[in-house]
C-alpha cells in the first residue's frame, strides 16, 4: 500500500456531487472552480482552529506587526486516482518555510545545511563593519572639513572674480577718461600702471586657487583611505551578495508536466526583465505546482486568496480570491504549465461581442453615446474592438481622436465623442479644466455608515503587475511618474466605482 502524502488532504465532505474542471485554472484572471472554493473553506476553517504555529495575521490583538498572508490551493488528483488537494503560502509564514499541511518551497533557503545561511552571515558581517567604519568620527570630522573648506574656496574664489571683473570695468572707464584728459606720454604710462593692475589680480587669483587646492587636497588625501576602505567592503558585499542571488537563481527548479526542469535564470533571461524580480518563486502557485509534478498528481484547478491585514503596499481584503501576479509569475507559470491545457483566457475574447453603442444626442460636431458595461473605451494590447473602432466605422468622414474621455471596461455611461479636431479641443478642454460634472452610480458591498465621505489614497503601478495599479505609501507615484502620490478625492460612490 503506498505511503500516504502529508501534504495531500482529502475533503472533509463528499464531493461526489461536484463536477470536475474540465480544464485547468488560467491563473491570471479566473473564477475559482467550486472544489476549489471548498477546499480554501477548508484550509481557512484550520487556520482559526490550529494550534501547532503562531503567526500574527491582524485578526486579534497588535496590527502594527501584523502581516497577511497569500495561500493557495491546487485541486489535483493523485497516482491512485484519489481526488483532493494541496495547500501552500508565499514567502515565509510565522517566520518558517516548512510547515505541516503544506508543500514545501522550491528551493529551501533556510535549510540548516544549506548554503544561504552561512553566506547570509559572511555577508552580514561586512554590513556591520561597514557600519562602525562609517560611525567612525574622524570620517565625519574629515566630511565636514572638506565640505567646509570646498565651500569657503568657492566663495572666496568668486569674490576674486568678481572683484576682477569690477577692476576691469573700472580700468576701462579710466582708461576712456584718459583718452580726453591727459596728453599722449601720461596716457601710455596710465595703461602700463592698469595693465600691472590686471596682472595682479590674475596672478591673486592664481595663488588662491593653489592655496585652496593644496588644502582641500590635503584633507581629500586624510579621507580617501577611510573612504576607501569603506567602499572596498561594499564592492565585497556587492559581489558577494551577486554570485549568493545566481546561486539562489540557479537552485530554484521548476517542473512541468512534461518533466523539464527550468531554474529561475532561465526562466527570466527570455523575458525583459532578464533578473528575476525579489520574491520570484516564492509565491502559492509555483510551488504547488512544482510539488504536484513531483509527486507525478495531475493538477486540476487551482485558487489563491488573502488572509489577514492587507499589506502597506496594495489593497488585499481578507478572504478574497486573487489572480496571481503578472511580474513575478507570469514567465514561470508560463512554463510550469506548458502542455497543460487551461481555460480560456478571458482577456483575449471580446466582451464587446454581440453588443451595440446607443447614440443619445448627435449634432454635426459631436455624439453622446452609451457605452455597454464590458465594452472597451480604446483598442486593446490584444483586442480591437472597442468605442473607437466602432465609431470610426460608423463615421468614417469624421477627423480627429474622436475619443475625449474614457470609461473603464467594466463601466457602462454616457461618453462625449468629437467628430472634428476644434470640437475635440474644446471637449477636451471643458474636462482638463474640471467644468464637465461626472456623476456614478455603484452597487456596494457591506453596509455604509455615512452618506458622503472622501478616499483619498496615492496610487502607482504595480511595478511586478504591471498594468493594475495598487495603493502605495511608502514609494508613492502617479500614473505620470512623477515624485508626487496622484491623490483621488471624490464622492464616495464615485470613488468606490473607480477603485473596485
Amino acid at each position: 500500500m503506498p505511503l500516504q502524502d502529508n501534504c495531500f488532504s482529502y475533503f472533509k465532505e463528499s464531493i461526489d456531487s461536484y463536477a470536475l474542471p474540465e480544464s485547468f485554472t488560467f491563473p491570471f484572471y479566473y473564477e475559482p472552480h467550486s472544489l476549489c472554493v471548498l477546499a480554501a473553506k477548508e484550509l481557512q476553517d484550520y487556520l482559526t482552529t490550529q494550534q501547532e504555529w503562531q503567526h500574527n495575521f491582524g485578526m486579534t490583538g497588535n496590527t502594527e506587526t501584523a502581516i497577511g498572508k497569500m495561500f493557495g490551493v491546487l485541486l489535483v488528483q493523485n497516482q491512485q486516482n484519489e481526488i483532493g488537494y494541496l495547500s501552500a503560502f508565499s514567502g515565509k509564514l510565522a517566520g518558517k518555510n516548512l510547515l505541516p499541511n503544506f508543500v514545501p518551497p522550491v528551493f529551501d533557503l533556510l535549510a540548516e545545511d544549506g548554503f544561504f545561511i552561512p553566506r547570509q552571515c559572511e555577508i552580514n558581517l561586512i554590513n556591520q563593519q561597514i557600519i562602525q567604519l562609517e560611525k567612525n568620527p574622524r570620517l565625519h570630522e574629515l566630511e565636514n572639513l572638506l565640505q567646509t573648506e570646498t565651500d569657503a574656496s568657492v566663495l572666496q574664489l568668486n569674490v576674486h572674480r568678481e572683484k576682477i571683473i569690477a577692476g576691469r570695468q573700472q580700468r576701462k572707464a579710466q582708461r576712456h577718461a584718459a583718452e580726453i584728459e591727459l596728453s599722449a606720454a601720461d596716457y601710455l604710462l596710465l595703461k602700463e600702471q592698469l595693465s600691472k593692475q590686471s596682472v595682479k589680480q590674475k596672478l591673486q587669483l592664481r595663488d588662491l586657487n593653489t592655496y585652496w587646492a593644496d588644502r582641500i587636497q590635503t584633507t581629500q588625501a586624510s579621507l580617501d583611505p577611510l573612504r576607501s576602505a569603506i567602499s572596498a567592503l561594499k564592492n565585497q558585499r556587492k559581489n558577494l551578495s551577486n554570485a549568493l542571488q545566481q546561486q539562489i537563481f540557479a537552485q530554484y527548479q521548476f517542473l512541468n508536466i512534461q518533466g523539464i526542469s527550468k531554474s529561475l535564470a532561465d526562466i527570466f533571461q527570455a523575458t525583459q526583465q532578464l533578473t528575476p524580480p525579489a520574491g520570484a518563486g516564492e509565491c502559492a502557485a509555483p510551488k504547488l505546482l512544482h510539488y504536484a509534478f513531483q509527486k507525478q498528481m495531475k493538477p486540476l484547478a487551482m485558487a489563491e486568496f488573502w488572509w489577514g491585514v492587507p499589506p502597506k503596499s496594495e489593497i488585499r481584503k481578507h478572504q478574497n480570491f486573487y489572480s496571481a501576479c503578472l511580474g513575478k509569475c507570469q514567465p514561470i507559470l508560463e512554463h510550469m504549465l506548458d502542455g497543460i491545457t487551461l481555460d480560456e483566457n478571458p482577456l483575449l475574447s471580446n466582451p464587446a461581442h454581440g453588443k451595440h453603442i446607443g447614440i443619445v444626442y448627435q449634432d454635426d460636431v459631436l455624439l453622446v453615446i452609451n457605452k455597454p458595461a464590458e465594452f472597451l473605451s480604446v483598442p486593446g494590447k490584444n483586442i480591437q474592438d472597442s468605442v473607437y473602432l466602432r465609431i470610426k466605422q460608423s463615421y468614417p468622414k469624421a477627423t480627429g481622436p474622436l475619443i475625449v474621455h474614457r470609461l473603464d471596461m467594466s463601466t457602462s455611461g454616457l461618453m462625449v465623442i468629437a467628430l472634428n479636431k476644434v470640437a475635440h479641443k474644446e471637449l477636451q478642454k471643458q474636462f482638463i479644466q474640471r467644468t464637465v460634472k461626472k456623476r456614478y452610480v455603484a452597487l456596494l458591498d457591506g453596509l455604509l455608515t455615512a452618506k458622503k465621505g472622501i478616499i483619498d489614497l496615492p496610487l502607482r503601478v504595480d511595478l511586478d503587475d504591471r498594468p493594475r495599479q495598487l495603493v502605495c505609501w511608502t514609494k508613492p507615484l502617479s500614473r505620470r511618474k512623477t515624485a508626487h502620490p496622484l491623490n483621488l478625492k471624490c464622492n464616495l460612490i464615485a470613488c468606490y466605482m473607480h477603485n473596485r
